[in-house]
């Protein structure tokens, strides 16, 4: 519970410092400033010829204005009124009809009284100022809605994105989970094998078991971590079956410099140095080489285990290792990666590839 909640902190945190700063912008007001400044250029426009009259051209910046004021009255109504929520409302495109466009046609009239000192304005000229600003708050309502139908289907695209994480997230958990418990338990084997016959070598197999379970609890917390880590784990379990195995496992690790910091799925070389181990040293009398080696290929990294042997059939073994790594190698590292298993002139190699960049 508690890494499934620091996870979403994480992933909430990561989501307010990282978005882009036209995310961050409030694009209402710019649109607003935008829209209604067109709106008193294009009035600037129609009385070009007449703004070397007293009162006219302050007119037209009172026109913009009141237009901006009456249209933000009208969009705080529709918050408060919870009208920008579920479907469209007729209710919606009333108030601009019937209401925004009349109040302008007013201000405007009383503009012209004040600023231009016109005291004999026909009252009939009234409808023929209010038709066209009834026009111009529909389309502001309009350019409005379609604003909404976007954030709103962003907000969709967004909440989708934060399901798929979270659920990518708990897979992998619960992949982890899987793993841990099969790596123990083949651990435990190679314990009871000497318990009784070298109980020093037992005890020092102990003592590395609980240091590989603590990265193992440790690296479970997380989706990634550097190689090198990893190979730390690999050794120390290697190291526990040196004991049991003696001279029949020969171990060689080559990792090209330069990829010791590249992020792969904790425990996942820890699995397949696992089935080589088990299926090249252990059923071989004269043990077999494991070679590690990591190195890159062109954008990708490419690690490979090999051990002399054939493939052989599981058995009863679970494949639990094998499938759960191609899972989590695909999870955390994206569909370019892979894990192939093949044989050739008598080694086994299990290879994993993936980009570096992922």
């Amino acid at each position: 519970m508690l890494a499934s909640t620091n996870s979403s902190n994480n992933l909430l945190t990561m989501e307010h410092t990282t978005r882009p700063l036209l995310a961050r912008l409030n694009w209402y007001w710019i649109m607003q400033g935008l829209g209604w400044t067109m709106v008193f250029l294009m009035v600037v426009a129609v009385y070009a010829r007449f703004l070397d009259k007293p009162g006219v051209f302050l007119t037209c910046v009172w026109t913009g204005a009141s237009g901006l004021l009456l249209s933000d009255l009208w969009h705080r109504v529709i918050k408060a009124r919870r009208w920008n929520e579920g479907s469209i409302k007729l209710r919606m495109f009333a108030g601009p009809l019937l209401l925004l466009g009349p109040l302008q046609g007013i201000s405007v009239m009383s503009a012209i009284w004040l600023l231009q000192g016109k005291f004999d304005i026909n009252p009939a000229a009234l409808p023929m100022i209010m038709i066209p600003w009834s026009g111009v708050f529909v389309g502001w309502q309009i350019a409005y809605m379609a604003a909404l139908a976007l954030r709103r289907a962003n907000q969709f695209e967004a909440t989708a994105l934060r399901m798929e994480v979270q659920a990518k997230d708990s897979e992998l958990r619960a992949l982890q989970a899987q793993v841990n418990p099969h790596f123990f338990f083949n651990s435990l084997n190679s314990i009871r094998a000497l318990v009784y016959e070298e109980p020093d070598s037992a005890a020092q197999m102990i003592d590395q078991l609980a240091s590989l379970m603590r990265y193992a609890l440790q690296s479970g917390m997380q989706q990634k971590v550097p190689l090198h880590k990893e190979l730390e784990a690999v050794e120390a379990y290697l190291a526990i079956e040196k004991i049991r195995f003696e001279e029949r496992l020969r171990v060689r690790i080559e990792v090209e410099p330069g990829l010791e910091q590249v992020m792969i799925p904790p425990m996942s070389l820890q699995t397949l140095v696992e089935n080589a181990v088990k299926y090249g040293v252990e059923m071989s009398t004269t043990g077999s080489d494991i070679v590690i080696t990591a190195r890159r290929n062109g954008p990708n990294a490419t690690i490979e285990i090999a051990n002399a042997g054939a493939i052989r059939a599981f058995g009863n073994s679970t494949k639990v290792g094998l499938t759960n790594t191609r899972k989590r190698l695909a999870l955390s590292m994206g569909e370019d990666a892979s894990l192939q298993l093949s044989e050739n002139s008598g080694w086994v190699r299990a290879t994993l590839q993936f980009p570096v960049a992922a």
